[in-house]
């Protein structure tokens, strides 16, 4: 997997529009069946950018020049520009979304698993076959693969429980500033904090894996590969072998 920096700029994505058309002579609802097929077209165009920026990312990194999106959606990067009005935007855009898509996976299988460790395994395996991993803000996976840190004050991100002889793990100033901006990557991190806690709980998790860990996994898991089916079977051999290495042992 490629992670790469970008700026995270606070501005929303530019909707989809269209100008409208008028014919001289028509009337109101001319008007309509002439706009229709624009707006229509715009939305189609947009729906191709979206896909073909979550697959150029995926497989390059958030580094990734607009270029390259726009050759894979099979539109001219001015079409790309005036959807977003900079790269920053377009990575904002598939960040939440993915980051969002990854926290429904989460909810789901902390609702529907009663076993703890089905749920973590549930997760990971529904997250890592979506591909979703390969696509979370850097700053998201950078969370608890800093090491201990000063503690921040009054953070309001979800932090590293206090782990079996050890001591408490901390965002550091640094990432706490970012996601504690990021309402999305809170919600990931809360409710991913949930299903580490329970199995650690439940002695099947090892005590000094942290939600970072469980979001490295995802996204090491999550190969990109030409052929799909090779691509299933490498991205589910390797999670067989990272699952294990997370269960915790007898002593």
């Amino acid at each position: 997997m490629h992670v790469q920096e970008t700026h995270w700029a606070s501005a929303a994505a530019v909707a989809p529009g269209g100008k409208a058309m008028t014919t001289a002579g028509s009337g109101g609802r001319a008007d309509v069946a002439r706009t229709t097929p624009l707006r229509v077209d715009a939305q189609r165009n947009l729906e191709h950018v979206l896909r073909a920026a979550r697959e150029v990312f995926g497989e390059l990194g958030y580094g990734a020049p607009m270029e390259d999106v726009a050759r894979r959606a099979r539109v001219g990067v001015g079409t790309v520009y005036r959807r977003f009005p900079s790269k920053d935007v377009l990575v904002r855009r598939i960040a939440e979304e993915e980051t969002a898509r990854l926290t429904e996976q989460a909810r789901t299988a902390l609702g529907q698993e009663d076993e703890p460790w089905s749920a973590l395994s549930r997760f990971l395996r529904t997250s890592v076959a979506s591909g979703a991993g390969r696509l979370l803000p850097p700053h998201v996976l950078r969370v608890g693969s800093g090491g201990p840190a000063a503690p921040v004050e009054e953070p309001r991100v979800p932090q590293q429980r206090v782990q079996p002889g050890g001591a408490e793990l901390r965002l550091v100033a640094e990432q706490a500033a970012v996601v504690a901006d990021d309402a999305g990557a809170g919600a990931l991190l809360d409710v991913v904090g949930q299903l580490v806690d329970r199995a650690r709980a439940a002695g099947e998790l090892r005590a000094d894996v942290s939600v970072g860990d469980v979001l490295l996994v995802i996204a090491t898991a999550a190969p990109s590969l030409p052929d799909a089916v090779q691509q299933a079977a490498a991205s589910e051999r390797l999670l067989d072998i990272l699952l294990e290495g997370l269960r915790s042992r007898p002593a």
